[in-house]
């Protein structure tokens, strides 16, 4: 995909990067041209090993006010997960973390939107269940200090409730549509009033929990037998966009992979290794502020990314989509 946020740089330069800061070099093999915000490439370290490198945009180049500092949100989550029981939610591992890139090991297996078509039904539900499974191990994670939000983000950011943590970052969006003229379909305050009648439902979460928000097939990793009768997940990627909030969001994104709902295989999974969602009348209505945001985003990000027309119409219509469930709400 491409993305005036994305940094292109030369393989000697990308090799005299790492020897400077991880004191080994790389052979490039190739970009891995599928993110939409850092630029990555699959890399042989010169002691045999494989890795991918994701580098962060360049300094002097605009990007949303949540998005500053977000790649070390990401070496922050795979040192979290790296903490876990050995599996219980697979990931690459973080070798280095530099200031403007991170060194990550590679993964077998492929993107799970690039195995659809392979999977039978039997071997999707499975990985579904699975995926659940995965996703409340990630959820017990807990930040040190006890704040919601994001965790590489300015303070502003970032809160002793989810009501007030939620709300700024709704308003640090509006802050960037409003720098990006980005054409939202609904006004300001509109937006403001719909997550204000939300906060009765935002008030029920009570304790922040690590959410990924990005788990589209697109950042699932999943390996087939040569038979196609069995698969596993073995790794989740792209945790950039994480913050500390409500598990419940996690479900705007794992709803692009499938079923998301209380009777399907994710939350089977879910549930069955530990995790809790009640799917009451508050949870709805917080599941419904999640879609706004998603949409929001969405819409805003086109500004810096230097997204086309059609992406952009394919954006607004999803916010369009997450105003009227709201609305619908009462």
């Amino acid at each position: 995909m491409q993305s005036q946020t994305k940094r292109s740089v030369t393989p000697d330069e990308l090799d005299t990067m790492l020897r400077a800061s991880a004191g080994v070099g790389c052979r490039v093999e190739a970009e891995l041209a599928d993110g939409w915000f850092n630029t990555a490439y699959r890399v042989a370290l010169d002691d045999g090993r494989p890795a991918v490198v994701k580098i962060a945009p360049p300094a002097d180049v605009a990007v949303l006010r949540y998005e500053l500092g977000i790649l070390g949100t990401e070496a922050m989550v795979y040192r979290r997960i790296a903490g876990l029981p050995d599996g219980e939610v697979p990931a690459p591992s973080l070798l280095h973390a530099g200031k403007e890139f991170l060194v990550l090991s590679h993964l077998v297996g492929t993107p799970w939107d690039k195995a659809t078509d392979s999977l039978s039904p039997t071997v999707h539900a499975a990985l579904r269940r699975e995926l659940g499974a995965i996703t409340a191990r990630l959820h017990t994670l807990a930040p040190e200090d006890g704040r919601f939000g994001y965790p590489a983000a300015e303070s502003a950011l970032s809160a002793t409730d989810w009501r007030t943590a939620f709300s700024a970052m709704v308003d640090a969006l509006l802050d960037d549509a409003e720098r990006w003229q980005s054409p939202l379909g609904v006004s300001h305050a509109d937006i403001r009033k719909l997550v204000a009648d939300g906060g009765y439902a935002l008030d029920e979460v009570t304790e922040p929990r690590l959410v990924h928000f990005d788990l589209w097939p697109g950042n699932i990793f999943v390996h087939l037998t040569d038979d196609g009768e069995h698969a596993r997940i073995t790794g989740l990627i792209d945790h950039e966009r994480a913050f500390w909030g409500d598990p419940a969001a996690e479900l705007v994104s794992l709803a692009f992979g499938g079923d998301a709902g209380p009777d399907s295989d994710l939350v089977a999974g879910y549930t069955g290794a530990g995790g809790s969602l009640d799917f009451g009348p508050a949870f709805h209505h917080r599941l419904a502020l999640y879609h706004l945001y998603l949409g929001l985003l969405l819409v805003i990000e086109c500004g810096p990314r230097g997204f086309g027309s059609d992406h952009l119409a394919f954006c607004r219509r999803t916010l369009a989509d997450s105003v009227a469930r709201l609305r619908s709400l009462g």
